[in-house]
């Protein structure tokens, strides 16, 4: 019971500090910004009477691309929005007023997390269901496994969150944000040496991003999701595949993932339990 009424605390903080209505101005400017494009694209398809097949392969594009930058988006919100939640409030002292109750340290955290994680999965749905809904409305394309590629998206927002969490209970706000970031960047950089290291056949390439992957695998699941939305027609073709399988994680690395998110979030428990306040 202690758990959620921290997660139901947390979100009406992040209500009470506009975080939630910056998440959706930023939703609806992005929506916005993307129904212009493809309503402008098709209107240009119609002048030039582009054939049905090209069409569609451009349109596909302008899809997964829509996509790719929504769950960038969501991985810098979850960062953005969770990377004061416990730095600050032990730098602050405002943690004291929490912890002196008679909840366990590990409850205040898991409640926070929680009530983030709450937070993330509906702006998951807004966003990322919204980009599918517009795509299908103005251009008549969808995703192949939308379901699938949204949970994976997910799955990388709370490995994001989780991370967040654990280095807000050592170093304070700034320092977190930067260490966070730069390990999303790392991540980013690896998942594309992979994607470099099939078609040029460099395995050391290779070994560097799955190293990278490793350390911090957010991009892995997404090359993942991209591969299961992406219709295999595009996929196939390098010249419109712009997330192809040349270098596809497998089965086994989302399953790394998951473990990840759950040692984390233990590491981040374990420290908060026992670290001066």
């Amino acid at each position: 019971m202690a758990v959620w009424i921290m997660a139901a605390i947390t979100f009406r903080e992040a209500a009470r500090k506009k975080i939630v209505w910056a998440l959706l101005f930023a939703g609806i400017i992005f929506l916005s910004a993307f129904s212009v494009a493809l309503h402008l694209q098709v209107a240009d398809f119609a002048a030039h009477n582009v054939p049905q097949f090209q069409r569609y392969l451009i349109l596909s594009g302008m899809l997964m691309i829509g996509l790719y930058t929504v769950d960038l988006l969501l991985v810098v919100m979850t960062i953005l929005t969770s990377v004061d939640t416990i730095a600050g409030e032990i730098i602050s002292g405002t943690i004291h007023a929490i912890a002196t109750k008679p909840v366990a340290r590990w409850q205040i955290l898991l409640g926070k997390w929680l009530g983030f994680a709450g937070m993330l999965a509906a702006y998951v749905v807004l966003i990322f269901g919204g980009t599918i809904v517009v795509a299908y409305w103005f251009a008549g394309v969808t995703p192949q496994n939308p379901v699938h590629g949204a949970l994976l998206v997910f799955l990388e927002c709370l490995i994001a969150l989780s991370v967040t969490f654990m280095f807000g209970t050592w170093f304070s706000t700034l320092t977190n944000g930067v260490i966070v970031l730069g390990l999303h960047g790392l991540a980013f950089m690896g998942g594309w040496l992979e994607q470099m290291s099939g078609f040029t056949e460099g395995s050391r390439i290779a070994m560097v991003g799955i190293l990278s992957s490793l350390v911090m695998p957010t991009e892995a699941v997404w090359r993942r999701a991209a591969f299961e939305m992406e219709s295999p027609l595009a996929g196939s073709l390098p010249q419109f595949g712009f997330f192809s399988d040349v270098s596809l994680p497998s089965p086994a690395m989302i399953g790394y993932a998951g473990f990840f998110l759950l040692a984390v979030l233990a590491i981040a428990t374990w420290h908060f339990q026992h670290r001066d306040l």
